[in-house]
């Protein structure tokens, strides 16, 4: 029983298909299925040609500012309540 030749492809191919998935913004899954690829064939070659997603890139994230004394306050005051509030809540 024999199956389908095995298929080869180009560096130039698999690094466009690559940068497809970067630059598309959409996931490894939908560029393999459009490109009739499976997705660990494609997931290899964005691990090998790919660029190296950024941590700001993939997930933006906000910058921590330092906390005020009057919002620490608070929030010190609003975890006493809680507390509280719990205990008289469980009795």
């Amino acid at each position: 029983m024999e199956g389908r030749p095995r298929r080869s492809f180009t560096e130039d191919y698999k690094r466009q298909a690559a940068e497809l998935v970067g630059s598309s913004g959409r996931s490894i899954t939908s560029v393999a299925k459009e490109l009739g690829l499976r997705e660990s064939v494609l997931r290899r070659w964005v691990e090998q040609f790919g660029p190296q997603p950024t941590s700001a890139a993939r997930r933006p994230t906000t910058q921590a500012t330092p906390m005020s004394a009057d919002q620490a306050s608070e929030i010190a005051r609003l975890r006493q309540e809680n507390e509280r509030l719990r205990m008289e809540r469980d009795i």
